[in-house]
């Protein structure tokens, strides 16, 4: 309803701002016309008639365009206000989507820490109730605050605003640690022998890394495998994350990186559909690029890509 009342609104300020400039300028070649050519009205001269004749024809011609654009016009101008729309919807819809995500992902834990709460005060009860109450609530507390955390850095998507914190990083060394952190399996093989700095975020970076290992870990069975490994090319470095796990369908795989999207096969699962998205925005600020491959049951390889020289001229 808003788009559409904005495209009618869109349409008749092109329809009028274009028939006003046609009618202004038809207007200023009229008269220039009958100024350059000034003759008697009065007179019966030949060359007189046939310039009044020409007069009359040219505003016939006017007139009759005008008419024609009247028709024309609005259609145009419906065109142009749709297509200057389409990314403001596109926009708007993306926003909505990820504002109904949040709250979906909120309402759980949040409900979880009143239900709590008010089932501890119903009554007294004994402090080992108290304290598994406050416990449930606490670990609730802590999802609440990873979410809202994961969703004021997708809201800081900016890049310049996200790079305040890059200094010079030991790729290795980070990748190393970072996979550690985010493994909850155990097996995990980290061969790191690049020997690349990059100019990033320390924090932001070994977050991304953290999040495909965690992913990886979550879709990967306890007998399987999850090597991590970086590697440096004359201009870029390359972290990648290969797992035996479940793997993805051509469809998953396409929808993996869309905010709050999850598969069915991950809904069990825990998570919030952010971890892709993230390392999508984390990437994004470093000039750095993410490529997923997976099929069902061989597992995924997920492989980031740095630039070695950053845009402030800085390289390893």
């Amino acid at each position: 309803m808003i788009f559409r009342r904005a495209l009618i609104r869109l349409t008749l300020t092109y329809a009028l701002a274009q028939l006003a400039v046609y009618g202004v300028f038809a207007l200023a070649v009229y008269l220039y016309v009958v100024s350059t050519f000034d003759f008697d009205p009065e007179s019966t001269e030949p060359g007189v008639m046939s310039a009044e004749q020409g007069f009359a024809t040219l505003r016939e011609a006017l007139l009759v365009a005008f008419a024609v654009l009247v028709v024309v016009i609005p259609l145009a101008s419906w065109i142009m206000a749709r297509s200057a729309l389409v990314p403001i919807q596109r926009s708007y819809e993306l926003q909505q989507r990820f504002i109904d995500g949040a709250s979906h992902e909120l309402r759980s834990p949040l409900a979880l820490i009143q239900g709590e709460l008010e089932l501890a005060l119903s009554r007294s009860r004994s402090p080992a109730e108290y304290r598994a109450a406050i416990e449930t609530a606490a670990e609730a507390t802590h999802v609440v605050v990873a979410l809202t955390n994961d969703l004021l850095l997708l809201a800081r998507g900016d890049s310049d605003e996200l790079s305040e914190s890059f200094t010079t990083v030991d790729v290795d060394d980070l990748v190393a640690r970072a996979a550690g952190a985010g493994a909850t399996v155990p097996h995990v093989s980290v061969d790191c022998r690049s020997g690349a700095h990059v100019i990033a975020s320390p924090t932001l970076l070994a977050r991304a890394v953290s999040n495909l290992v965690d992913n990886a870990s979550k879709f990967t069975p306890p007998e399987g495998q999850i090597a991590v490994t970086t590697q440096a090319t004359a201009d870029a470095v390359f972290i990648t994350v290969a797992d035996t796990g479940v793997g993805m369908t051509p469809d998953e795989l396409r929808h993996a990186r869309v905010r709050f999207w999850r598969a069915d096969t991950a809904r069990s699962r825990t998570g919030h559909g952010l971890g892709l998205a993230l390392v999508d925005s984390i990437l994004a600020a470093h000039h750095g690029s993410l490529e997923l491959r997976s099929q069902p049951g061989q597992g995924t390889t997920a492989t980031i890509r740095l630039p070695l020289t950053t845009s402030r001229g800085l390289s390893r």
